[in-house]
């Protein structure tokens, strides 16, 4: 009774301080896919064009984001992004002092990370696909958009579900990084829970615990995706 004491909603618990680091945690990942997971496929789409400088871009895009560890690319672009930009409003006269908030830097960061990996994915989806389906459709009059969206992208999904879930998850455990930059995510308020309470056994096991609880509910929501778009497939075939 004394450790769930600790969990408690009341002032004296830490219940409301994990639960809102929970959801920060959360909301940094939610909010990465929606710039990460098309980023990425556009980068894989320009690695396939007959355009060397596009070649070039995604060559060099998916080096350095796949190469750098994510800690140091956080903290670049959160530090690196203020210094940049106070640098120019000074240089054109703008007075005043620039901050970028933690949450945004993060989700920068994190985004350009997940997408560098989901390009690889995307791209190794492109290769498997046989290229007679775009012939085929041109053949049968199908615009390129209607193609890609309508033929391409369902089965592109199909194949990436198993690599884009891996990346996911590796992003579920990367934004533990942002507590560096005093975000209060999970992470940092299971430091600071332990710091006060001296108990890091019972807090750290709490925290492990919600990570295997979003990555248990992240599965299940992937293989619900994998079996709907497999059925779709089987559908117009």
């Amino acid at each position: 009774m004394e450790y769930l004491s600790l969990l408690s909603f009341s002032n004296d618990g830490w219940g409301i301080a994990l639960l809102k680091g929970a959801l920060i945690t959360l909301s940094l990942s939610l909010a990465c896919l929606p710039i990460g997971l098309p980023l990425g496929m556009w980068i894989a789409i320009n690695a396939r064009s007959n355009s060397r400088l596009a070649k070039t871009f995604s060559a060099l895009f998916s080096t350095v984001f796949r190469g750098l560890p994510e800690l140091l690319t956080l903290l670049i672009i959160y530090y690196g992004c203020q210094i940049l930009v106070q640098n120019i409003m000074d240089y054109i006269g703008f007075s005043g002092e620039f901050i970028i908030h933690t949450f945004v830097a993060a989700m920068i960061a994190f985004s350009s990370v997940f997408a560098a990996f989901s390009s690889e994915v995307w791209l190794g989806a492109f290769k498997t696909l046989p290229k007679g389906q775009y012939e085929a459709a041109f053949v049968l009059g199908i615009s390129k958009p209607t193609t890609f969206f309508k033929i391409i992208l369902p089965q592109l999904i199909r194949i990436a579900i198993p690599g884009l879930s891996n990346n996911w998850l590796s992003l579920l455990k990367d934004t533990s990084l942002v507590s560096t930059i005093s975000l209060i995510d999970l992470m940092r308020q299971t430091s600071l829970a332990v710091s006060i309470t001296k108990e890091p056994m019972f807090f750290y096991t709490v925290a492990c615990l919600v990570y295997l609880l979003f990555s248990a509910l992240s599965g299940r929501i992937f293989n619900f995706m994998e079996t709907h778009y497999s059925k779709h497939l089987r559908s117009i075939k």
